[in-house]
């Protein structure tokens, strides 16, 4: 998969430049390294009116700062009508943005928020002394009323007279528990109205400014005219029907290389856009590898463009042909099979009617009597090492479940394409899908799922290193993942194709699996070395 040939040959052309250190005169190639450095690149092939080929270059965004940059094309916006309204726009919601920041800061809200703070504390713990020392007293006129009642030498009167005593004390209590409530609720009503008021204008100073910034992001919209390959022209906010355009929208390299190209009568021929500098906090970005085109922001925007234009059909995968004619069989029983998968071979078959080959296809012509077979878990097409199957619904079922409570121990080994520095650790960086670019994951906090890997440097050689990783959860791409990130180890594993660069092979593999036998009862453990 990935670029074009014309198109990786210009590309890798600036990435030399890039790699050089310096992007423009003034401009040095260190501004996109730190947390906010990195950024896409593109580049266009042209035919130029002559028949030659040309190239264009184009970044996204802006770039330290500047929208204009020697040897790129320029943004797609109307400079003039920009002019009218940026300068007013960053001034209004500045001074929003300023006017909030202020009150939050403010002597006035930070007095108000510890005072009631203190408030509720000591309301909370006088609530507790309160309610212990009556359920004290509750205990003790229990016991006091078993005594009055199994006490046979007393008057009727007297154990009547001292019941009522532990009836009114009980009422007291209570009493006191109403007249500790009024005393709280009239100290609640005389600072939580004032907090209440003072957040409430906290949050219409930001919501004040959000609504300012929309609409002045909705003018900012209109100063953007995309004309499509056929010469039709349509505003940008026509092109989001369904909502207003993303930040950005209109501004990504793909976009800026296509409409300067129309704008001047060059034909595209090949376009390639790829990331350079530090990595985003979610991850999924390698310095130097090809990504293609967002959704939210091209979604809409590149087929508009394109409309008028004869593109090549899109590539379908194809997996290369199977590594091997017969599976390898590590263990196999009445109940399950352990499978030594090559790298190149899917687990299951794939939805296109093309990607039948699979382990599971192939353990079905194996045992075509068995009511199984079914796999308890899933390598990747480039992952290999071991597998466990099962041969009837019992066994994997009580599979599974060893599975999901973590009780299957498992360890991989894999080449890392850069040094670890540390010799052990623990990764734990929630994970989720990117929308954008499915089916690569990507590092979110906020709705990514818990994601756990431990890990151990087993060698280091030739800048590259030999890691152990040990799964604790089972997400997608956990591993490659892990290895990736920036907050994980820091680089890829060798031959990731698609959160480094592609190699002949991917350098991971499932190495050992341990679990009890559901008919034996006994633990088990498989080893099948890694292959490199």
């Amino acid at each position: 998969m990935g670029p074009h040939a014309l198109a990786r040959r210009a590309a890798e052309a600036l990435q030399a430049t890039l790699r050089e250190g310096v992007i423009a005169p003034g401009i040095p190639s260190r501004v996109l390294e730190g947390p906010d450095g990195g950024k896409m690149f593109g580049v266009l092939v042209v035919r130029q009116e002559d028949g030659r080929l040309g190239v264009l270059r184009a970044f996204s965004a802006l770039l330290a700062g500047h929208w204009d940059v020697p040897g790129f094309v320029p943004p797609v916006f109307d400079r003039e009508a920009r002019a009218r309204v940026e300068p007013v726009a960053e001034v209004t919601v500045k001074a929003l943005r300023d006017r909030a920041e202020a009150w939050s800061t403010s002597e006035e809200l930070r007095r108000l928020r510890e005072d009631d703070d203190a408030r509720q504390a000591r309301e909370a713990t006088e609530r507790e002394a309160l309610r212990q020392r009556h359920e004290a007293r509750r205990q003790q006129r229990h016991l006091r009323r078993a005594q009055l009642l199994n006490t046979p030498n007393l008057t009727e009167t007297t154990r009547a007279e001292a019941l009522h005593a532990l009836d009114q004390e009980s009422r007291g209590d209570k009493a006191e528990r109403r007249r500790w409530d009024a005393a709280q609720e009239a100290a609640r009503q005389e600072l939580a109205p004032r907090r209440a008021k003072a957040e409430r204008r906290l949050r219409a100073l930001d919501r004040l400014r959000r609504i300012v910034s929309r609409g002045f992001m909705k003018q900012l919209h209109d100063t953007y005219a995309i004309t499509s390959a056929r010469g039709e022209t349509r505003p940008l906010r026509a092109l989001y029907p369904h909502a207003e355009p993303p930040s950005g929208a209109g501004d990504c390299a793909g976009a800026k290389l296509l409409a300067y190209a129309f704008a001047h009568g060059l034909q595209p021929v090949a376009l390639a856009e790829f990331w350079w500098g530090t990595p985003p906090a979610s991850g999924g970005r390698i310095q130097g590898a090809f990504y293609p085109a967002c959704r939210d922001k091209c979604g809409p925007l590149l087929p508009f463009l394109l409309e008028g234009l004869e593109v090549s059909a899109p590539r379908v995968f194809v997996p290369p042909p199977a590594p091997t004619p017969d599976l390898s069989i590590l263990f196999e029983d009445a109940w399950l099979v352990i499978i030594d998968k090559p790298c190149g071979l899917l687990s299951v078959p794939g939805r296109d009617a093309a990607l039948t080959d699979s382990v599971l296809t192939r353990l079905r012509a194996r045992h075509p009597h068995a009511t199984g077979p079914l796999l308890v878990h899933r390598l990747d097409l480039d992952t290999s090492g071991l597998l466990v199957a099962a041969l009837d619904a019992r066994t994997h079922s009580a599979l599974q479940r060893q599975f999901l409570h973590r009780d299957v121990d498992k360890r991989y080994v894999a080449l890392i394409d850069g040094p670890v520095q540390a010799d052990k650790g623990t990764i734990t960086l929630p994970i989720r899908v990117d929308l954008d670019d499915r089916p690569r994951q990507i590092v979110d906090p906020v709705h990514g799922k818990p994601a756990v890997t431990e890990w151990e440097v087993l060698g280091r050689e030739a800048g590259r290193t030999r890691v152990a990783f040990h799964p604790r959860t089972g997400r997608t791409h956990q591993l490659r993942v892990h290895a990736a990130h920036p907050l994980g180890l820091g680089a890829p594993i060798v031959g990731d194709p698609l959160y480094g660069h592609a190699d002949r092979r991917l350098f991971l593999h499932a190495e050992t699996l341990s679990f009890v036998h559901p008919a034996t009862g006994q633990r088990v453990a498989f080893t099948r070395a890694a292959p490199f």
